[in-house]
């Protein structure tokens, strides 16, 4: 078997010189987060890639067709299909290629930047293939265009380095938000539900039972669930839903703090203002008296 790593019929590729990222991580806007390398290989045959001490950037494949196979750090080798993406850790050691019968054709770049493995991370893109709707797919190779585009016609323009940043942002938020994923699927199902019924009840006093017996989720479930999507318990989430739809009334309404808090569920005015000051930061009379807009 011939192996290679580029050189395919119809390819794109942009890779920044040196000049121009040493401007580039040097910028507050652009350093975070930044594509260093972009490309499409098309029929992509015997192309074969192995860094056995991982790169220095992390690595986007989205198989637009063909197949072929990724293995990261000696794992099960991961494999592509059709409308599969894969981000491969920086780091790691890896290697992924072509499928011999049927060679895959792929969108890829790499990502560098300060945050982007905590933004990686935070998406739970990493190391996890996703398969992508065909209207994913769009919104991904129209984005992907986008910053090809740009880092090939305007690579020494600082501006459109920002605009290209922000766009692979958007992209792999897009790709973070993606619901293919049948058990993440179901999870968010459970969370909407249960804020939708919180959202119905904010005029009530909610405890976490008959939140569980409306989602007909365990508490221990419902629970995790919650704290790994929101950062909060559901009960938690529901008083700060409360507090923001009072903080609302403040601003909107002419209604007394005792008549914002009882129509609320609270029946102690003093409870309610000492959580009003907690989430907020300032007692809701002060809050209130704040010029905003």
């Amino acid at each position: 078997m011939v192996r290679k790593a580029d050189g395919f019929q119809s390819e794109k590729i942009v890779v920044l010189p040196p000049y121009i990222l040493n401007e580039i991580i040097l910028h507050p806007l652009i350093s975070p987060l930044f594509i260093t390398d972009i490309g499409y290989y098309p029929r992509a045959m015997n192309h074969f890639r192995e860094r056995k001490e991982g790169c220095d950037s992390h690595i986007l494949i989205y198989c637009i067709g063909g197949e072929g196979t990724v293995t990261i750090d000696q794992k099960q080798p991961l494999r592509l299909t059709e409308r599969t993406m894969v981000i491969l850790p920086a780091g790691i050691p890896h290697c992924y290629g072509a499928d011999l019968n049927d060679p895959w054709s792929i969108f890829w770049f790499h990502l560098s930047g300060d945050a982007s493995a905590a933004f990686l991370h935070s998406l739970n893109l990493l190391d996890n293939p996703m398969q992508l709707s065909a209207g994913d797919e769009e919104k991904f190779v129209t984005l992907f265009h986008q910053c090809y585009d740009i880092l090939l016609t305007k690579p020494y323009s600082i501006p459109h380095h920002v605009h290209v940043s922000q766009t692979v942002r958007y992209l792999l938020s897009l790709l973070g938000l993606n619901p293919s994923r049948k058990q993440e699927e179901r999870q968010q199902q459970y969370i909407e539900q249960a804020i939708q019924y919180m959202r119905e009840q904010l005029a009530q006093s909610l405890t976490l039972e008959e939140l569980t017996t409306h989602t007909q989720v365990s508490k221990q479930h419902l629970n995790a669930l919650f704290k790994l999507s929101t950062g909060f318990a559901p009960i938690d989430y529901y008083h700060r839903m409360k507090i923001q739809r009072a903080a609302q009334l403040l601003d909107l309404t002419e209604l007394s703090i005792k008549e914002i808090c009882h129509s609320l569920g609270f029946k102690d005015p003093y409870y309610f203002s000492r959580m009003f000051k907690k989430i907020i930061g300032v007692s809701p009379s002060r809050y209130r008296s704040q010029l905003k807009g």
